[in-house]
């Protein structure tokens, strides 16, 4: 898998752990969060659970002190299988979760690869466990303002990451055509052009409000529009003096002014944002529709058919949805004794023995493995490259729900 392959796999596991971590709750304060940066030591952290073990026996609640003692102690045999934090540290989350009718479980997640290096020390024993630095990976800072406009409407916004948010549409009620002749004409015609004077103004002040609190974080600013009003605002320097630094030079024809204009110049402007995934991910996705369409496809789709693929070594790039929530589950029938795999969501039951058809009453779980780490394996060993797509995309939500959340770009047709 490419460094970027690897990245967005990284982000995209801790973004399901974050799903998990979030729902887990426990009573008082026995969920404890350890956060070891690359360069702490992991002897420093287990010599703090140590000793904050020992204070705990001070806690009077006598189901608490053992809940909160077991956590420590799941916490100080956890990090007694590293040697150090690694390059970009490790978070440790465990205690007793509460699992419904006053009931807990002992649960203990570890995360040792995150997308990018953990900032500083923390431990925490709360009812909630503590995720802020994590979910901070998880937002793309790197932007781009967006803005349209044409004398009747405009609309402005943010493209981040795979995300395009679209803040405001403004609507001018600038005064079309008259039939007023005369003193009276050139009248209307200062009046038409003082509103628009104050729509350009209007609609450009309120973009900059958006963009200015994080203009750091903005890589430029794209203009667009229907016509030649968007080359007059910009010449004529509507826009705030540091907003005006970041405006790129090409300006673009989209066909509306609205939402649909700003999504639309996304798609125009896709080789002046290079920072941003959406125009990656919607060739790639354009790629295996054309494919899918052609007589002898080098595409296919389906949990099945990929496998098989991946198998064969036939799957050139991989293209797996973030909405896909399935795991692998290795099962053993309690009545026959039979083994077999079956992809299943986190809410589905274990299914019947493909081979006797006894009930999930008596199955037994031998294995749990999410159903993209086990295809990301099987794809390093063919050498596939994988894309990771989204559901904020019109393309994206396809894969989803038109493909099953996973597809691929073949190398060769498949009979």
């Amino acid at each position: 898998m490419s460094d970027d392959g690897e990245l967005a796999a990284r982000r995209l596991r801790l973004k399901l752990a974050l799903e998990d971590l979030r729902e887990m709750k426990g009573f008082g304060t026995e969920l404890v969060t350890v956060i070891i940066p690359p360069d702490r030591q992991i002897s420093d952290a287990r010599s703090l659970l140590q000793n904050e073990h020992g204070q705990a026996a001070n806690i009077k609640s006598k189901s608490t002190r053992k809940n909160v003692q077991g956590a420590i102690e799941s916490a100080i045999s956890s990090l007694s299988r590293f040697k150090n934090a690694g390059e970009r540290g490790i978070a440790l989350f465990t205690g007793a979760i509460i699992v419904g009718n006053n009931k807990t479980r002992q649960t203990t997640v570890v995360i040792d690869d995150p997308p990018q290096a953990l900032l500083s020390f923390r431990y925490r024993c709360d009812s909630s466990f503590e995720l802020t630095q994590l979910e901070d990976m998880l937002v793309d800072k790197r932007s781009y303002g967006l803005f349209v406009i044409d004398r009747s409407e405009a609309a402005y916004g943010i493209a981040s990451g795979k995300r395009i948010h679209v803040q405001e549409h403004l609507v001018s009620n600038i005064m079309g055509k008259h039939r007023q002749g005369g003193q009276s004409a050139q009248r209307f015609e200062r009046l038409i052009e003082e509103a628009a004077h104050n729509f350009f103004k209007r609609a450009t002040e309120h973009a900059c409000s958006y963009w200015l609190p994080n203009l750091e974080n903005i890589q430029a600013i794209i203009i667009g529009g229907p016509g030649a009003t968007k080359d007059y605002v910009v010449r004529n320097e509507y826009f705030h003096h540091e907003i005006a630094k970041k405006i790129a030079k090409t300006h673009f024809d989209v066909g509306y002014s609205n939402e649909s204009g700003v999504r639309e110049l996304v798609d125009n402007a896709g080789a002046l944002m290079g920072e941003i995934e959406l125009d990656a991910e919607r060739q790639i996705m354009n790629r295996f529709l054309a494919e899918l369409i052609k007589a002898q496809p080098r595409a296919t789709y389906g949990e099945m058919m990929i496998r098989r693929a991946l198998e064969q070594g036939a799957v050139d790039t991989l293209l797996i949805s973030e909405s896909l929530r399935k795991n692998s589950v290795e099962i053993e029938c309690g009545g026959c004794g039979h083994t077999w795999t079956a992809s299943l969501s986190r809410t589905e039951e274990l299914p019947e023995c493909p081979s006797c058809g006894v009930s999930n009453d008596s199955h037994k779980e031998m294995s749990n493995i999410s159903l993209i780490d086990v295809l990301s394996e099987m794809s390093a060993k063919s050498n596939s490259e994988i894309a990771f797509i989204s559901i904020d995309t019109e393309e994206g939500a396809q894969l989803a729900h038109g493909f099953g959340g996973l597809a691929a770009i073949l190398r060769y047709p498949m009979m």
